[in-house]
């Protein structure tokens, strides 16, 4: 489980813009971004998606081969339901990179891209490969670590979409999740604290593969490792994610009272976790709730792994209990199945 969700969200549109100009990347990253950037993410908190993608696209007007306005467009179109459209707009910025590290991590937002279409694993492993290949080349092994688990996570939860599992596909993300912690203990000198967490990952990666495959005694073998991780106090930081893995765990093995009580002392700013809770209110009868937590997660503005499963499956579910609002019709376009 990642310590950090926002891998590829508007943040990476920063990155690739420090990346092109030059500039510093500190904590008032907010101040040194360019206006067009600021204007459309507070265009997005508003929920204006479409306005905020006519201001990229005007961006894009005079500058064609602007990496973060490319990024930009094609992450709006995403969580607007474009994906055939959007994935245009990363690969142009996947070719207008001019350096290794700016192109690897356009392909992790295109890789994220083909997760909001629950397209098959492989499309995803193309493009995440390349992005561990340019770590892996630099040695760096905890950006490597975390491009592994983000692939295991995509193939994992992305199937799910369309309520079906394939064996490869689980296998695949198995082996991701493995590669990323096998990759991530490689850094050199590395801390306590790291290996703590690296391990933490793993442990919390094969309990949900465990539970999506119905294996009660084996997903809750690794939850308790998870937890006996934590309760070493290395990774203080990673305690709010153990209520999300409980809830996960008990979701997918169909104790939805637990399910629910957990999740409710999850991150509840998260899109994933709302639309989990979504799920498990529809499963125990009570739609209003399922409706309130669809909602909140289809309007996420994140264009992450998270989002990548959240921000549909919500979508599909709002049209199908009926209960879509007119804004949400208008933000998300419908995904082509």
């Amino acid at each position: 489980m990642k310590g950090t969700l926002l891998t590829i969200s508007l943040l990476l549109v920063f990155v690739l813009f420090s990346v092109a100009t030059g500039s510093a990347q500190t904590p008032g990253f907010q101040q040194q971004q360019p206006e067009f950037l600021r204007q459309g993410q507070q265009l997005m908190r508003e929920g204006k998606l479409e306005d905020a993608l006519a201001l990229y696209r005007q961006t894009l007007q005079t500058s064609p081969n602007s990496i973060p306005a490319n990024t930009a467009a094609g992450s709006v179109l995403d969580l607007m339901g474009q994906g055939e459209e959007a994935r245009k707009y990363f690969q142009k910025a996947i070719d207008a990179a001019d350096t290794p590290e700016q192109k690897a991590m356009a392909e992790r937002a295109m890789a994220v891209s083909y997760g909001f279409e629950a397209k098959s694993c492989s499309a995803i492993n193309d493009h995440e490969r390349k992005s561990f290949d340019y770590y892996g080349s630099v040695k760096n092994f905890y950006q490597q670590g975390e491009v592994a688990d983000e692939a295991g996570r995509l193939c994992l939860d992305s199937d799910d979409l369309h309520n079906r599992y394939p064996a490869d596909d689980v296998n695949t993300a198995y082996q991701w999740y493995k590669l990323g912690h096998d990759t991530g203990l490689k850094e050199p000198n590395i801390s306590p604290a790291r290996t703590d967490l690296w391990e933490f990952r793993w442990q919390s990666a094969q309990a949900r593969i465990a539970a999506r495959q119905g294996q009660r005694d084996e997903a809750q073998k690794h939850v308790e490792a998870s937890k006996a991780i934590l309760d070493r106090g290395t990774n203080p930081e990673q305690a709010q994610f153990l209520p999300y893995l409980r809830g996960y765990v008990a979701f997918f093995l169909r104790d939805y009272k637990m399910a629910l009580d957990e999740l409710l002392n999850a991150n509840q700013n998260d899109a994933f976790v709302q639309c989990l809770i979504g799920q498990t209110y529809e499963k125990l009868g009570e739609k209003a709730k399922a409706v309130e937590f669809y909602r909140k997660a289809a309007a996420a503005t994140f264009h992450n792994p998270p989002a990548a499963y959240a921000v549909p499956f919500s979508k599909t579910r709002l049209a199908t209990l009926g209960s879509s609002t007119s804004a949400v019709r208008l933000q998300f376009a419908p995904r082509a199945e």
